[in-house]
């Protein structure tokens, strides 16, 4: 399996943890988003990461290369009762939706639009909250939800390194669900160790408001 990727996006973090828990063999393929290679634009019809280059057959969209793993290589990333699989699904979900608002927010051209964003992502947080049981999303095992969040906590754990965004405050079993997800293997190894300095630079070059913070 080759894994077509880039260095900053979250889906292919996604995929990539979801591969590293199945134990599955693969290539990654880093590639520059902002002048893509010919061959890239062949294979990848929406123009994105991840792309999973099957020898022949060529997956795209994080969820799709996840649920073709679950299906092939690795049962243990989704629980086995219909309805429970179907509500993380639903909560993964909510997850993209996060990430799209986080984008909001390191986008902002003002410090009334950042604190808007901010205040969105702290009520999704707040909601989230009532839905974890911990340790993990829901119960022991570490799950496709839990690889999903992390993705969106290891914005703030880099974000927060420059400025308080204070999101989780007041939030117990959300601060104890992402001490514990980002200490995970998988979860660490989903990124290189140039990841934080990466994306610092690339919240300082976005000459958005939060780029003072980055500089």
């Amino acid at each position: 399996m080759r894994l077509i990727s880039h260095n900053l996006c979250p889906y292919v973090q996604r995929a990539v943890i979801v591969m590293l828990e199945a134990g599955v063999p693969f290539e990654r393929v880093d590639i520059d988003l902002s002048n893509k290679p010919e061959w890239f634009l062949e294979i990848s019809p929406l123009g994105k990461t991840p792309v999973l280059d099957l020898g022949g057959t060529v997956l795209f969209e994080s969820q799709v290369i996840a649920e073709y793993l679950y299906e092939t290589r690795a049962r243990q990333i989704h629980p086995t009762d219909p309805q429970e699989r179907a509500r993380q699904r639903s909560w993964i979900e909510f997850g993209s939706n996060t990430l799209n608002a986080i984008a909001g927010l390191y986008n902002a051209a003002d410090e009334v639009a950042f604190e808007a964003k901010r205040r969105e992502i702290s009520t999704k947080l707040e909601r989230l909250e009532a839905e974890i049981t911990g340790p993990y999303f829901e119960g022991e095992s570490f799950r496709l939800i839990d690889g999903v969040w992390a993705t969106v906590m290891r914005y703030f754990d880099v974000m927060e390194e420059s400025l308080p965004l204070e999101l989780a405050d007041g939030l117990p079993r959300f601060a104890a669900w992402r001490k514990l997800i980002m200490l995970r293997p998988s979860v660490q190894a989903a990124v290189s160790d140039q990841y934080p300095e990466m994306l610092r630079s690339f919240l300082h070059r976005r000459g958005s408001y939060i780029s003072q913070f980055f500089a």
